[in-house]
């Protein structure tokens, strides 16, 4: 059993959330009880997550996407009242952490995607440095068939012109607009989640490959890791609880 209050200390520490300039509020969500024992990771807050959570004993969860977001209508209706209220039910806490997740250089999503595709990142790009690049030497049929059996969906790829690929950058979820930079940090393919109408003409005109591999598909492993860094930390149980999204 550990203190809710030594969870954020821990979590807060590792993944530095005051250096970031993030989409919504990094760290505890909704307050649950005091008392941890046993944490549930996953990708986003959702409704399917949090029953199943509850249902297999969690008492505090760690999301990358949480319930809020700058901009959104701050009113507790609807499915976000809802949400709230099985959480508060339960006495359930919420941990979320949305950019500093992506980022942290060992336990991040980017970090932990790069580990099962073999890519090792050796620079950073982007805003807020959130995109990872690295040398390799592979061909586009080769990552592409590596994304596939790893991620376990087929990606979308715009294959450029065609090059050996020497330099690979990657940045996990919505990242399609960090591939202009990636183009100018040198790399000859990038990987990221979704796609967008530019891409397109961008990798023909550049020569430049991207793949698109789905955004929960990219962001499944960065919440497990850092949980099961701070259970094992603490002696407390935790468990991964992925629930199915294409997108």
């Amino acid at each position: 059993m550990t203190d809710r209050q030594d969870i954020a200390a821990c979590l807060d520490a590792l993944l530095r959330p005051e250096g970031f300039k993030d989409y919504g509020p990094n760290g505890l969500q909704v307050e649950g009880r005091r008392e941890v024992r046993h944490i549930a990771s996953g990708v986003t807050a959702s409704l399917a997550f949090i029953d199943a959570a509850i249902a297999a004993g969690a008492d505090t969860l760690l999301v990358h996407h949480g319930l809020f977001w700058r901009g959104q209508d701050g009113r507790l209706t609807g499915w976000l009242a809802e949400r709230v209220r099985r959480l508060m039910a339960a006495q359930v806490n919420l941990f979320a952490y949305h950019l500093p997740l992506d980022a942290h250089a060992e336990l991040g999503n980017n970090a932990q995607l790069g580990l099962r595709l073999g890519l090792t990142a050796d620079a950073r790009f982007g805003e807020q440095e959130l995109g990872f690049i690295g040398s390799a030497v592979l061909g586009l049929d080769e990552l592409a068939a590596r994304v596939q059996q790893q991620l376990g969906r087929a990606p979308l790829v715009l294959p450029g012109d065609g090059r050996a690929l020497r330099r690979v950058a990657w940045c996990t979820g919505g990242a399609q607009g960090y591939f202009e930079a990636a183009i100018a940090a040198g790399a000859d393919a990038f990987i990221t989640g979704e796609a967008s109408e530019p891409q397109q003409h961008l990798a023909r005109e550049t020569g430049a490959a991207f793949l698109a591999c789905g955004h929960h598909a990219t962001e499944r492993y960065g919440a497990p890791a850092v949980a099961a860094h701070v259970a094992g930390r603490f002696g407390l149980e935790h468990r991964f609880i992925d629930i199915e999204n294409p997108a």
